[in-house]
């Protein structure tokens, strides 16, 4: 067994293990960094969020504010998943090249990394903001939200195959791609759905070899802020050089879900679905791979939907009977996957 999956012990000073979550253990370390200054009183405030790392809030009297967060070998889940916390420099790493690649106040500065804690600090979106999972949930389906995270994705798709001989080494290594998304995903839904365990494997080998772009692997709603009619996205730690088609699944089946959970607002979760596979597609251009996309970005949501019921990270807001009704409908759409993503859409509503 590696040894990040027994624990880590990191330490301060003498090697005492480092808890962000500790402000009074974690305000000392950073004065110990000099990031700092000895009698500087900051507020430090423990954040909800993510299975995946410690995060925190840190205000100074000059007004700055970080978001500090510490990748875990444990997820939070109900089952076992591990991951090496040094993912938490993929995150950093990615933090350095995204603005490169897409405006800037799209993301979040880095301010520092510090690896062998597994910590990375970076500058807080100021308030007033939303989270944009919250909202969609809330029903608050809009057009310019749904535009803008469309057009991100394909410009960060489109501008990394242009620097595809720098990014495609730096953004080599797929390991935390594996241990956070195809393990915990595909490969333990289907071990589950035996049903769908074919579909999957074979996507799973394609997955594989198609290293086209950069792929944020974790472009959800939930890692999404909006502040003042903008989006902020959040959380790259699964970042890496692959199958551009997994992303667009990834985000199709957020939406997919809350259209299946809300009833009422289906129709417009459905129109929202479309049009973010039509800007994205604007977006993203004629780069040598875009007109064969499409099939594999409906795949990767039919492996997705059945993902987020059958995986290791089941979706909290679906309830018991919504998450039977998305495993059935996923898996029958396998059998004969949809020509394209509108008929995925409409089909797979219909189903659930």
């Amino acid at each position: 067994m590696r040894r990040w999956r027994r624990g880590y012990k990191t330490g301060v000073g003498d090697g005492a293990e480092l808890d962000i979550e500790q402000p009074e253990a974690l305000v000392a370390y950073l004065r110990e960094l000099g990031k700092l200054s000895p009698d500087e009183k900051v507020s430090v405030r423990v954040l909800a969020g993510g299975v995946s790392n410690k995060t925190v809030l840190l205000e100074r009297p000059t007004g700055e504010a970080w978001v500090l967060k510490q990748a875990l070998p444990k997820l939070r889940v109900k089952v076992d998943w591990f991951s090496d916390p040094s993912r938490i420099s993929r995150e950093a790493e990615a933090l350095r090249w995204l603005p490169k690649l897409a405006p800037p106040y799209s993301f979040t500065p880095l301010v520092f990394e510090e690896p062998r804690h597994h910590l990375l600090a970076m500058q807080a979106v100021p308030h007033p903001h939303e989270n944009w999972k919250a909202m969609l949930l809330a029903g608050r389906v809009e057009p310019i939200h749904v535009n803008q995270f469309a057009r991100l994705l394909g410009r960060i798709h489109r501008e990394s195959h242009g620097r595809r001989e720098k990014l495609a080494v730096v953004f080599d290594d797929r390991t935390f791609f594996q241990t956070l998304r195809i393990e915990p995903y595909y490969e333990y839904a289907a071990a589950r759905v035996p049903g769908a365990a074919p579909f999957v494997e074979i996507l799973v080998n394609d997955t594989r070899a198609r290293r086209l772009a950069l792929v944020h692997g974790d472009y959800s709603p939930k890692n999404v802020l909006v502040r003042e009619g903008r989006l902020v996205l959040l959380d790259h730690e699964v970042i890496h050089w692959g199958d551009p088609a997994f992303d667009v699944g990834f985000a199709l089946t957020h939406l997919l879900s809350k259209g299946h959970h809300l009833r009422e607002h289906r129709a417009r979760f459905a129109d929202a679905a479309t049009y973010f596979w039509t800007q994205y597609r604007h977006a993203l251009g004629d780069v040598p791979w875009s007109a064969g996309l499409e099939p594999f970005a409906v795949r990767h949501t039919l492996a997705c939907l059945l993902a987020r019921v059958a995986g290791r990270s089941p979706l909290e807001y679906l309830t018991d009977p919504e998450q039977v009704r998305q495993q059935r409908a996923a898996v029958e759409l396998m059998a004969q996957p949809p020509e394209g993503v509108a008929q995925l859409v409409r089909r797979f509503l219909e189903m659930v």
